[in-house]
């Protein structure tokens, strides 16, 4: 599939004001020459993130899992303003996701210590009478295994397969970062993120607040206008995405997934844009920091 130009510049544009901080300056991932982020160029983490279609639709099954955790559901729900303002809120939370990867590593310490001191703040008491706060490392424990899970799982099913070990390499490049955030057991791999799901299971429960944000997010304009059309192809997707025994549990039946056709065209998207080089992406930044071609994470395996 040949990406025209003009539609390449109106993504680029698009992608240019997602990355705005509140409103700020536009953070650059170009410099300082030479500063490593905590993944090198070469990572899996570096591959995946590049694609814009995979990391919504991963960071979506990913907050599906993390609000069928009661502790985490009201959190999220009481103490951040998604439903006023999804779109505010999907943009810090994407942008933070960027400069964890891509960022210089004192750029995203200083990004991410902010993160800490914010989720100091954030305590409180489930409708069922049950405490929390945001800073329990249990809870940031399964947030992160959670979001390592749905990046690379959406990346897999819609991009391209990852080989197991690679999968495996995805959570393990994640600790350094997960550390910082306060994360105290980062899955070393596939299989112990899988057995972390297995200890939560019990934990899970069935909300409406689970369907409430489907629907917002099927309708908030959170991606470019021309893509917009398919958000909620996308939104099916993340709900295929998550592991058939939680979708049981919070009761997101065969019809909220993708049916066939559906899950054609959301590959096809996910191909698509794993090939476009946008000038002002956090991944073609980086690799311009580091002193590698633009296109350095497009060429291929081999090509590198």
């Amino acid at each position: 599939m040949q990406i025209h130009r003009p539609l390449v510049n109106r993504l680029d544009k698009a992608s240019r004001a997602l990355l705005l901080p509140d409103g700020g300056p536009a953070i650059d991932f170009s410099q300082p020459a030479g500063e490593p982020a905590f993944a090198d160029p070469d990572s899996v983490a570096w591959r995946i993130f590049k694609n814009p279609v995979s990391l919504f639709i991963g960071g979506l099954a990913a907050v599906i899992l993390e609000l069928a955790e009661p502790r985490v559901r009201t959190g999220v729900w009481e103490y951040t303003r998604f439903r006023a303002d999804p779109v505010r809120r999907v943009r810090r939370t994407g942008l933070a996701a960027m400069i964890t990867v891509y960022g210089p590593q004192s750029v995203a310490e200083t990004m991410i210590a902010e993160v800490r001191r914010m989720h100091e703040r954030v305590r409180g008491v489930t409708p069922a009478g049950e405490a929390y706060a945001a800073s329990d490392p249990e809870l940031l424990n399964w947030v992160h295994a959670t979001a390592a899970f749905g990046f690379a799982e959406a990346y897999h099913a819609y991009v391209e397969p990852l080989s197991a070990d690679d999968r495996d390499r995805h959570f393990r490049e994640g600790a350094p970062a997960a550390a910082l955030y306060g994360v105290t057991k980062s899955p070393a791999s596939e299989a112990e993120a899988f057995a972390l799901f297995e200890t939560m299971r019990g934990r899970l429960e069935p909300s409406p607040i689970v369907f409430e944000f489907l629907k917002i997010m099927r309708k908030a304009p959170v991606l470019p206008l021309m893509f917009r059309p398919v958000q909620p192809l996308f939104v099916r997707a993340a709900v295929s995405l998550t592991p058939a025994w939680a979708r049981e549990i919070l009761g997101l039946t065969n019809d909220l997934c993708l049916y066939a056709w559906q899950e054609f065209a959301v590959k096809r998207a996910g191909a698509a844009a794993d090939r476009i080089v946008l000038e002002s992406s956090p991944a073609v930044q980086s690799c311009l920091r580091m002193g590698l071609p633009a296109d350095y994470l497009y060429r291929g395996k081999r090509a590198r």
